[in-house]
């Protein structure tokens, strides 16, 4: 069923859920305060699409369809006709307030109201409606038109009417949906805290620099990028905001703990590609550290860092954030991991991950590294 789709905020997030939603054959409404940023939203998909064209993903005539299909405006009442509402703005709960306040005077009392938000309480976004019942997470990933994934989170408030509607429109436009629990940074954001946490960590011990730590991911885990690679990719702000936000909204709890290493990239700038330097430099005339490739030593980071990633999986199931089956989805079809966290450690046995985790819990005395429950509990059956 076609419906009519707002999208707030014509950012690079926004931008590329309208384009999803257009492509999937809605009339779509992209609603952003600043003229500019609406006109390089429509200049953006122009060529993205001439580039579909090109390939021969979509013909001249799709193409029109497509860009035709979306109304950019810069007045929220233009929202007045839609049948769903997908909140793509800054990540600050008092102006989500003020926003979906203002959006539920507007539209009819069918209408879903969604968040895109990574990290803020779904629940708490839905406390200023009068009709909560009508608001849901709906996060998609960086680029929304190429990754799969989108985690779909119903607050205590939502109403199964509207997760199953969500789930059935999003899963029409071609998207992995897993349905998850209205926790601190649902599934991703959650379970790959240690990838960033735990390699920075390592570096801050003094037992390998950023470039050696990067190859132990890529070469012995298959991994795309490594750590520090990738968090310089994604911004050290921004990668450090959310490590913050989660670790607060976590009560503290060690695992989450950010560092100091980043902290201090981010305060001086270094946010890696964007701004030229980050854990690397990325000037024109830099040179690109060596690795030290020491076998031992690589596969020692790798499985620190892999059991830490599992500890992290095993939790998110025992605490029925998503089922096995969805964290692995989650992982695979969101940061484009090798393998499912869970699926990964029944091939290399998940008492060789507990015995590490142990070891390294015996060792640093730390919560940090306490093996979960249900990890035990399954090493206990086999």
């Amino acid at each position: 069923m076609k419906q009519t789709i707002g999208v707030l905020g014509a950012g690079t997030m926004g931008a590329g859920i309208a384009q999803v939603a257009a492509q999937s054959g809605h009339a779509v409404v992209l609603v952003d305060l600043n003229k500019e940023q609406l006109d390089k939203a429509k200049s953006n998909l122009a060529k993205t699409l001439s580039k579909l064209v090109e390939k021969g993903k979509i013909t001249d005539a799709q193409k029109n369809e497509i860009e035709s299909s979306i109304q950019y405006a810069s007045d929220i009442n233009d929202f007045a006709p839609c049948n769903l509402i997908i909140e793509a703005i800054v990540e600050d709960l008092a102006i989500k307030h003020k926003v979906f306040e203002s959006l539920e005077k507007v539209v009819s009392e069918n209408c879903i109201l969604a968040s895109n938000t990574s990290s803020l309480s779904i629940a708490s976004i839905g406390s200023v409606l009068k009709n909560a019942k009508r608001v849901i997470g709906i996060h998609f990933f960086n680029p929304a038109p190429l990754m799969p994934l989108v985690e779909v989170i119903p607050a205590v408030q939502t109403s199964s009417q509207t997760l199953n509607s969500s789930v059935e429109l999003i899963k029409s436009w071609g998207k992995t949906v897993v349905v998850c629990k209205d926790t601190p940074g649902f599934i991703v954001n959650r379970v790959a805290r240690p990838f960033y946490g735990e390699a920075l960590r390592i570096y801050e011990e003094g037992i390998a620099d950023f470039a050696t730590i990067d190859w132990a991911m890529t070469h012995f885990g298959g991994f795309k990028m490594g750590p520090f690679t990738l968090m310089d990719y994604i911004g050290n702000d921004v990668n450090y905001a959310v490590t913050e936000s989660v670790f607060q909204a976590f009560y503290y709890d060690p695992r989450f703990k950010p560092s100091f290493t980043q902290k201090r990239h981010k305060e001086a700038g270094f946010y890696g590609r964007k701004s030229g330097r980050g854990y690397y430099d990325y000037s024109e005339v830099a040179i690109l550290p060596t690795p030290t490739k020491n076998e031992e030593l690589g596969k020692q980071i790798f499985n620190r860092i892999l059991a830490m990633l599992i500890n992290e999986a095993y939790d998110a199931v025992f605490m029925k954030v998503a089922s096995e089956e969805g964290v692995d989805l989650a992982m695979t079809k969101g940061v484009n991991y090798p393998k499912g966290l869970i699926a990964w450690s029944k091939e290399i046995g998940q008492k060789n991950v507990l015995t590490q985790l142990e070891q390294l819990f015996a060792f640093y005395g730390e919560d940090r590294y306490r093996p979960n429950a249900l990890l035990r509990k399954v090493c206990e059956t086999i």
